[in-house]
Formats: C-alpha cells, structure tokens, sequence
C-alpha cells in the first residue's frame, strides 16, 4: 500500500470548531491523521528544526527556553503583516514537506489531512481529494475558545476574522460536520463518513 496514491481527506474549520474532536475520532476509527498544527509545533518547539531560523529572522528576544515564543510571536504577527508573511514563508514550505512526508508514509486506509487554513490555500486543495468542513456558528467558536484559552473576545474575534469566512468555507466543502451539538452527535457523522471515505479509498 505504501507506494499507490493515498486517498487524502482535507479536513477543515474555523477556530473552535472542533477540528482536533473529529481527527481523533477518525484516528481511533483507524485513518491515519497528518495534522499541520501539529507538525508546525514540532518545528516550533525547543529543538525544533525551525527554531535558529525565527531567531535569525526576529532575533533572540522571540525565542524561550529553546522554542518560539508563542505569545509574542502571536502579538507580533498580528500587529505587522509583514512579520506575518516572513513567518509563513518560513513554515509553511517545512509543514508542506513535512506532511507530504507524513502522507507518503501513512498506513491507514485513507489520510486525513488537517489543514486549518485550506480554503484560504488554493494549492493545498490540489493535495486533498475531498474537502471535509467542521462547522459552527460564530458565537460557539468564540464561546468554546475562551473556555479553553485566556484569549480575551476581541483577539478572538481577530482571529475569526483574519480566517475564511464560514460561508467560504462551506461552498468550498464536499462533507460538512455539524459540531454545533453533542461529542456523540459528532460521533455519528464522522462514523458515517468514515464509511464513505472507505469506498472512495478503494483502489
């Protein structure tokens, strides 16, 4: 299997969407999940093979205990699209090749792909074969990332806005998750799912 085509799910959503809830739904189910925030915070990390790069590019104040510092690094991007765009031109082509990686090596039936910001990158949606979308309303995604970050509402609502919109979000998606409710009723439609991306990863 390793060297045929993977079926690859390109699973998305805003903020808060609950995006980590359905891979690890899909993980346990047996698909192999490649998750781009994941691999970002590795290369971030203490030790992290991105790391003398951001101290080179930002200096040595933006660098911790041997990793990124994420809160300046978070104050700072947003304040300075130019920071913004040095620090994407630096991950991104590491999180690309390291997912390709990732993917090339993948033992599960089919991949699913994490890729918070899909929609907003046209040349990722040629890597995946389906566009999975996990969507809520706005006013839960800012509810549930409050409760589980010190983010005050107004760096929230930044974030939700330097993002895809969700109705962009939903026209670019083949599958659509309706997180909006319980943890079984996400249960329930990533099982189903799962199903179908079965057959689809049929070679």
């Amino acid at each position: 299997m390793s060297g045929a085509k993977k079926f690859v799910v390109g699973l998305t959503g805003g903020i808060g969407s609950g995006k980590s809830a359905a891979a690890d739904e899909f993980a346990r189910l047996g698909a192999t999940v490649v998750d781009t925030d994941v691999i970002a915070h590795q290369l971030t990390e203490a030790g992290g093979a991105a790391v003398p790069q951001i101290e080179r590019l930002f200096g040595a104040e933006f660098v911790r205990d041997g990793a990124m510092d994420r809160q300046r690094m978070r104050q700072r991007v947003f304040s300075d699209p130019g920071s913004k765009k040095t620090l994407e031109g630096l991950l991104h082509p590491l999180i690309r090749e390291e997912s390709q990686r990732r993917i090339g090596a993948a033992t599960g039936p089919y991949v699913v792909h994490v890729v918070p910001l899909l929609v907003e990158s046209p040349d990722y949606r040629r890597r995946v074969d389906r566009v999975l979308v996990v969507d809520v309303p706005e006013d839960l995604q800012l509810a549930r990332v409050r409760a589980r970050s010190r983010l005050a509402e107004d760096e929230v609502r930044a974030i939700i806005r330097s993002q895809a919109s969700r109705e962009a979000r939903r026209a670019a998606a083949d599958d659509i998750i309706d997180n909006a409710g319980a943890l079984e009723a996400l249960r329930n439609q990533v099982a189903a799912l799962h199903q179908k991306y079965l057959q689809f990863a049929k070679p």
